[in-house]
């Protein structure tokens, strides 16, 4: 954990920026994979441990703004636990760690819920994302399961973008360390990559990095010889020379701070010269939008950005024709590159998703786009100092989504459906980087991690 006086504080800023009534902080619980006692590894939830710093199953926690108290609700452990587990630090004493005071046990969170709707006292509570929070809000609040998301507190949603969204230098510090690990884990798939191994075999070895220097994965792993569909996992798939290995993979710290990396290569030794100028245009993309992020300026225009050095790229080749500029503007681009640029990072991969890619990547008066293409970017708004974000352009060639376009002819003024033919197979690739924004401009975090042609191919 941080210091006390780290959760102390950001729970004294978080009640003056929701003013009044009571905010309801539900924890995770365990959840068995197959039957009650074999669990899926534990992870507590993000706004929970921004606030408590507890990364223990089955308790919750309440700030009650008009009385001024804060609580948590949880057991001890019982000698029948102790004989699995061993003695623990008792959760009185983990509270203290981070200054809550009142401990009541986990029975006493409905009897406590009845009082506070008996006297009327509003209650702030996030958007729920598991099962048993849906049932615990139905419980605790009587909030029909449907209805839970939509009777969530914006007020309080607000309050944490607005705090989780610009990351402090302790939080910046253990986002690097994340991200270092992430380093070693494309480090080592650049190494080792040989064709004949299967995808699990490589994402296997990637995981035990991140498990070794104490933490895991911060996402399922995406490593996959198919790098044209966006999210594919890694198979039971052997990769074969002259494809491409395109692999998305990042770490988390103990502390549940991510990293996000994707890089591309061959799984021979060499690019070949249509791929090696794929990747290079995606590259030129990505430096191009790297050195655009700025504070004050709209990522929306840096996605605009780097689509338009997608095409400029695509028409050097002879697959787009026309200005860039305006085949953007009429959305051409969705055809190669079909999801955002970048989204936050942080303690969630993307960053406070469950609360809402409005609040949380735009603002009242910047609205989420609705095309396609457009609403898959989850970050528009104006950049600030403290936000970590990625920026992971890419050049995605799906046969299906070109067969529909070419059906109906649609934009041929931009595109030579003809010459596209000849790339229809090449896959896809992208290339990822973690960047915090400082006062003057940004910075890449981590340790370097090759991304030109020749140290990629040097480490084939």
């Amino acid at each position: 954990m941080f210091s006390k006086q780290t959760y102390i504080e950001r729970r004294k800023t978080l009640k003056n920026k929701v003013g009044s009534g009571l905010i309801l902080f539900l924890g995770n619980d365990d959840t068995g994979m197959n039957y009650h006692d074999n669990v899926y590894p534990f992870r507590q939830d993000s706004s929970f441990l921004y606030y408590f710093g507890l990364d223990i199953a089955s308790i919750h926690a309440v700030i009650d703004i008009d009385n001024d108290q804060e609580i948590i609700f949880g057991d001890e452990l019982t000698i029948d636990d102790i004989v699995w587990t061993g003695p623990k630090e008792p959760l009185r004493e983990k509270a203290a760690k981070i200054g809550v005071t009142q401990v009541k046990p986990l029975s006493a969170v409905s009897g406590y819920l009845h009082d506070v709707l008996s006297r009327k006292q509003h209650v702030h509570f996030l958007p729920p994302y598991r099962a048993e929070h849906h049932l615990k809000l139905q419980e605790w609040l009587h909030i029909a399961p449907a209805e839970a998301s939509q009777l969530a507190s914006v007020t309080l949603i607000k309050a944490i973008v607005s705090m989780r969204s610009y990351k402090t230098a302790e939080e910046i510090a253990e986002i690097e360390k994340a991200v270092d690990t992430s380093v070693d884990m494309h480090l080592e798939f650049m190494k080792i990559a040989r064709p004949g191994m299967t995808e699990k075999e490589l994402a296997g070895k990637l995981q035990s990095i991140a498990i070794g220097q104490g933490g895991d994965i911060s996402y399922p792993i995406i490593l996959t010889v198919n790098g044209e569909i966006l999210h594919t996992h890694a198979r039971d798939l052997a990769i074969q020379d002259g494809q491409l290995g395109l692999c998305d993979a990042g770490a988390e710290t103990a502390m549940r701070y991510c990293g996000d990396l994707t890089r591309t290569i061959p799984v021979g030794k060499r690019f070949t010269t249509i791929q090696k100028e794929m990747y290079e245009i995606v590259l030129h993309s990505q430096k191009s939008a790297i050195a655009a992020c700025k504070p004050g300026v709209l990522f929306k225009d840096v996605h605009t950005l780097a689509c338009t050095k997608l095409l400029e790229g695509l028409k050097q080749v002879g697959v787009v024709k026309g200005d860039p500029e305006e085949a953007v503007a009429h959305d051409v681009h969705t055809l190669f590159f079909q999801c955002g640029l970048g989204h936050m990072m942080g303690m969630d991969v993307h960053d406070m998703e469950n609360l809402g890619e409005q609040h949380v990547g735009y603002t009242e008066d910047l609205k989420k786009g609705t095309a396609f293409g457009w609403k898959s970017l989850r970050l528009g708004r104006a950049l600030e100092p403290g936000f970590v974000f990625t920026v992971e352009p890419g050049l995605y060639l799906i046969p299906t989504l070109i067969d529909r376009w070419k059906a109906e002819n649609k934009l041929s003024q931009f595109i030579d459906y003809n010459k596209l033919e000849q790339f229809r197979d090449f896959t896809g690739v992208r290339i990822e980087d973690n960047i915090v924004m400082t006062e003057d401009g940004n910075r890449v975090l981590g340790k370097e991690l090759v991304k030109e042609v020749a140290d990629v191919e040097a480490l084939r």
